[in-house]
């Protein structure tokens, strides 16, 4: 497949999937995010790591629009100790960096409507990523905003070392198969309001 039907096709599916996420109720928006809290501790995705005792660093991401509300996983993750970041955007083409953030800090805006820490605040290579998504499929991929930020960072960050990615997001979300190129990253588990899916 060529570059432009595989673009068209992500096109069309993020329409649909726009939709698809605008027509959840608001009982389950509402119910959404102390249910992520509970699967998460629960099913504990991200353990300590092995002999170490040490604490994994997580990468989070601040909802926008209607995608679902981690905040509350996000305070219940800094309770739990776990060392946080968010990303700031770059530039077009350029991979995401991380800076430590935590509950009561204040956040920039940033491009497309984001909220972001500020560049001063220090940067973290996080060991585990929550990673926001329009769809995603039965073998673990995602359709993105089209910005393939996400992408080039699992990559960058794989060579490097072990990365856990978490997709977050509404069940509603979860379609039989992402339409998919050669530089699209997969996940690793999937959170929703419902379970916590790994993918094999």
């Amino acid at each position: 497949m060529t570059d432009e039907p595989l673009l068209q096709l992500k096109r069309d599916l993020r329409v649909d999937m726009i939709a698809r996420r605008a027509a959840i109720g608001d009982d389950v928006r509402v119910a959404a995010g102390e249910a992520l809290v509970r699967t998460w501790r629960r099913e504990r995705p991200v353990p300590a790591r092995e002999g170490t005792g040490s604490v994994p660093a997580i990468s989070a991401f601040w909802p926008m629009g209607e995608e679902i509300d981690i905040r509350p996983l996000l305070l219940a993750l800094h309770e739990d100790g776990h060392p946080l970041c968010l990303p700031r955007t770059p530039k077009r083409g350029e991979p995401l960096s991380f800076h430590a953030w935590q509950p009561g800090d204040e956040l920039e805006r940033g491009p497309v409507g984001t909220s972001q820490p500020s560049s001063a605040a220090p940067a973290i290579e996080p060991d585990a990523l929550l990673v926001p998504l329009l769809a995603v499929d039965t073998s673990g991929y995602r359709l993105g905003y089209g910005g393939g930020y996400y992408d080039r960072t699992l990559t960058r960050l794989r060579s490097r070392k072990a990365i856990t990615a978490i997709g977050v997001c509404y069940d509603a979300q979860r379609i039989e198969r992402v339409p998919t190129g050669p530089n699209d990253a997969r996940l690793d588990f999937l959170l929703t309001e419902r379970a916590l899916l790994a993918f094999a």
